[in-house]
């Protein structure tokens, strides 16, 4: 078994060996696999949002839980819309030879509509949370959660980032 430094190096040693159409189509997989993942979860999302818009219990809410809804339904449809952007701009220009910029785009539209989806995971436990035990243990409960995704889906990535920038630069 190797150690993670080892085996990244040979991984890189794999990738320069690796051609650039190679490399582009192993990119576009990866990220439309990952697509795969997060599309669904974005969707029953915002079926339940759209559900939930009229049932009695829904009249009940006050202007600021109105609000936080009508937050978390954009949101959850802009995530929608920047995820499934990947596809629809390769569908489109697929035969235009410029897979590097989709891929580039791709990548920045998937990490927006990572962005998104946070913020409507958010609203959705501040909703819940709110309708259940009140807004004090919402706000609570809203920060938790996104604090916990930051670190989760965006801060290690980061800091490994700029671990790996300092290395090579110094």
């Amino acid at each position: 078994m190797t150690d993670p430094e080892q085996a990244q190096r040979l991984l890189e040693q794999e990738e320069r060996q690796e051609g650039v159409k190679e490399r582009l189509e192993r990119e576009h997989g990866e990220l439309i696999q990952e697509l795969r993942a997060l599309i669904p979860g974005a969707e029953v999302l915002f079926g339940f949002l759209l559900a939930i818009r009229f049932t009695e219990r829904f009249e009940e809410l006050d202007n600021s839980q109105r609000y936080v809804y009508y937050v978390t339904l954009l949101s959850t449809s802009a995530a929608l819309v920047l995820f499934l952007a990947t596809s629809a701009h390769h569908r489109l220009r697929f035969r235009a030879g410029d897979k590097e910029f989709a891929l580039q785009k791709g990548n920045r539209d998937t990490i927006a509509g990572t962005v998104a989806a946070a913020i409507a995971f958010t609203g959705v436990i501040y909703l819940v949370t709110d309708l259940v035990f009140g807004t004090p243990q919402a706000i609570v409960a809203a920060i938790a959660l996104f604090a916990f995704i930051v670190w989760r889906w965006w801060a290690v990535a980061l800091y490994r980032t700029y671990r790996d920038r300092r290395e090579r630069e110094g």
